[in-house]
């Protein structure tokens, strides 16, 4: 397996990480048990990148790797998620969502936290929301430990996105 450093975080990632969007299903659920073979198997191999969000299998997708990732592989793995911003209402709500994902995730932290598909409306929302400050304290608290965005819009808001925060990571 070839991994990649990220400079700010110091962290060694995988060049290949494993996404929990499509999991395998099976009369439209995820199919546990063959998903949980494809799981331990990318990371038995080295795959140490999970990647998932609160909306992905109707929800299921944080519950299901919460069962499977067991301490050891916990442990082995960098655990990426993202806040739903488009639910998000009121500064409270951040706090909420990112409970629920940690009781789902049967964890105590999240590597790389993720303000989900931010575009230049939703950035303005989210920063009107006092978005900055939630991921301050998250950190702070050690609920996450890292600050991401993942972004779906024009270039000129994606800098004011990336000037406005020194956040640790994105996705593109």
């Amino acid at each position: 397996m070839q991994y990649r450093e990220i400079k700010k975080t110091g962290d060694k990632i995988s060049a290949l990480g494993f996404g929990a969007m499509r999991l395998p299903t099976k009369n439209g659920s995820i199919d546990k048990e063959r998903a949980k073979k494809q799981i331990y198997y990318a990371i038995d191999n080295g795959v140490n990148f999970i990647d998932t969000a609160f909306p992905y299998h109707g929800g299921a997708s944080e519950s299901f790797l919460g069962e499977i990732l067991s301490e050891n592989y916990r442990n082995k793995i960098k655990l990426s998620t993202k806040l739903p911003q488009w639910q998000v209402k009121k500064y409270e709500d951040m706090e909420m969502y990112l409970d629920i994902q940690l009781k789902k995730l049967k964890t105590d932290f999240i590597d790389y936290y993720f303000i989900h598909s931010l575009s230049k409306d939703s950035w303005a929302k989210m920063k009107d929301l006092g978005v900055l400050k939630f991921l301050d304290e998250a950190k702070k608290s050690g609920k996450i430990k890292y600050a991401c965005f993942s972004y779906h819009d024009n270039t000129e808001t994606f800098k004011e996105i990336i000037d406005a925060y020194d956040w640790d990571a994105c996705l593109i």
